[in-house]
């Protein structure tokens, strides 16, 4: 049986060092495109973070007003997310979501889909229990970064399934079918000579990807409720 990376103790009471450090301008560039995806469903709060780690997403959605749990299956990560505070977090494995369906308005899956043994399985989840959408932050196996982690040797990126911006919204259609209504995305951490922020060319190294779910199962209810 292959050791999930994420139960390394070490490993979660030193992730966040990331941000904190050599990672602050990546982060702030990766929170604005996930704030952009996410202002495409306005009027909406509770939202579910799978695989939250150590909360570090989940944390700052709570702070801008979201009312958001976060889920993961990592005891080691999940405990760190406790200790620094915040929101509510949830131990549940991302292909068997604790839920009813329909939940949350919002289902996110932050560096997440990666590193899970069935991703498809994981997405039909989120789609089972998010009623508007989902959205993915996802490394770009396009880019440099990708083949960097890889090379590094490291059990927790030795452990990762890199995607291309097609290859994650094709992936996205063949599992969820008539009900990915809506794929949208965009890439950042972009060459330092580009503009923008962030951009609907392949060549960033975060992939940010938002999936509006169709609602004609909530139309047929509130059609049959009709008088």
């Amino acid at each position: 049986m292959i050791r999930n990376p994420f139960d390394d103790p070490a490993l979660a009471a030193g992730y966040e060092a990331w941000y904190e450090t050599e990672g602050r301008a990546a982060d702030r560039r990766e929170h604005d495109l996930l704030g952009w995806l996410l202002s495409g469903f306005p009027s909406v709060r509770p939202a579910l973070e799978i695989g939250a780690g150590t909360g570090h997403f989940t944390r700052w959605m709570h702070a801008t007003g979201w009312n958001v749990i976060g889920l993961d299956g990592s005891e080691p990560m999940l405990a760190e997310a406790i200790r620094r505070s915040g929101p509510r977090y949830v131990r549940a494995d991302a292909g068997a979501l604790p839920f009813a369906a329909g939940a949350f308005d919002v289902a996110l899956l932050i560096t997440t889909l990666e590193f899970l043994p069935d991703p498809a399985r994981a997405l039909r989840e989120a789609a089972r229990v998010a009623r508007r959408g989902i959205v993915l932050g996802v490394l770009n196996r396009w880019h440099p970064l990708a083949w960097q982690r890889k090379r590094s040797g490291l059990p927790l990126w030795q452990a990762a399934h890199f995607y291309s911006p097609p290859e994650l919204a094709n992936m996205l259609r063949r599992t969820l079918s008539a009900q990915a209504k809506e794929i949208t995305w965009r890439t950042t951490l972009l060459p330092r000579f580009w503009l923008c922020r962030h951009s609907r060319v392949p060549v960033g190294a975060f992939i940010g990807m938002r999936v509006r779910l169709s609602e004609q199962e909530d139309e047929r209810k509130w059609q049959s409720n009709m008088p």
